[in-house]
């Protein structure tokens, strides 16, 4: 594997939308807290998360072909072949399949989160993730109507992979204060 240096001037070259960069920095830092919590390695699932969207403009975010192309990017890269196929599986429409591994997930319910726990920042009157209460998330996984787009199914796949949802959303959260002010929150 490179360094978390070569991928993050990689994702740069690729993605040009500040928001979007700030959702794959987040992603970045709530995948590297799973890992921990797995006991998988930091390094490998964190990259998962900072590239998982590395097609999104080019794919012009095509749910047919985004994931896949961005992994076919991503093979000669040097990453490990369950990274890759974390990030081809973090869009199950794309590939036809469903998400089987722990890894896949994460990776999903961990991305997912991010767009959550941003939109519950925003409605803080500081507009601070260090504001956010984890309660607060969970409140609003359960008003549709709140951030219609984040799809709480995906999310929810946190207890496909044992943990709660309440827990998950601390988690997420915690993972996200010490970057806040790089995420713009």
């Amino acid at each position: 594997m490179k360094s978390r240096q070569y991928y993050l001037d990689l994702l740069n070259k690729h993605i040009k939308n500040p928001k979007m960069i700030a959702h794959c920095l987040a992603s970045e830092a709530v995948l590297r807290a799973l890992a921990k919590r797995f006991n998988e390695d930091e390094d490998v699932w964190g990259i998962a998360g900072l590239l998982h969207d590395i097609d999104v403009e080019f794919t012009e975010g095509d749910s047919k072909r985004h994931g896949p192309e961005g992994a076919n990017l991503l093979e000669g890269e040097g990453l490990p072949m369950d990274a890759i196929d974390a990030i081809r599986m973090h869009n199950e429409e794309a590939t036809g399949k469903e998400r089987e591994t722990t890894f896949q997930h994460a990776l999903a319910a961990g991305e997912t989160i991010t767009g959550l726990i941003f939109a519950t920042a925003l409605v803080y009157p500081d507009k601070k993730i260090t504001s956010v209460k984890p309660k607060s998330i969970t409140k609003r996984m359960k008003q549709k109507a709140f951030a219609a787009s984040v799809n709480r199914e995906t999310i929810m796949e946190c207890e496909k992979i044992g943990i709660p949802i309440n827990e998950f959303a601390e988690l997420s959260l915690e993972a996200l204060k010490p970057i806040a002010e790089e995420l713009g929150f």
